[in-house]
């Protein structure tokens, strides 16, 4: 399996009040859409959040969290969660919140 299973189901949890979350297998992984726009996902290893540029400062400032770069070059407003900042609620649920800000304010696809 490219993904842990366990991090989608602490996902799936702390997205289930949200409305408009759709799951898609995408890079590899799995990631959750809001209004179809990708709001986060698992990996290998960990997890990813799309917080947008203006937000990516405050989600660095949490533990476990750097900046998102699959192919070595980082990609701007994503950002990488570590799998033991996926478990913990208080960063997860952080990166989660600048998330939603961002993605909410975007059209639905």
């Amino acid at each position: 399996m490219a993904y842990s299973e366990e991090h989608a189901q602490i996902f799936r949890d702390a997205l289930s009040d949200v409305p408009g979350i759709t799951e898609k297998k995408m890079f590899g992984g799995l990631c959750f859409l809001l209004n179809g726009n990708m709001l986060c996902g698992v990996h290998k290893g960990g997890g990813m959040a799309r917080v947008g540029k203006d937000n990516e400062a405050a989600a660095l400032e949490c533990d476990g969290v750097d900046p998102l770069s699959f192919t070595g070059r980082p990609m701007g407003g994503m950002v990488d969660i570590s799998e033991a900042s996926i478990t913990h609620d208080g960063i997860r649920d952080a990166v989660l919140t600048l998330a939603k800000e961002f993605v909410g304010a975007l059209p639905a696809k």
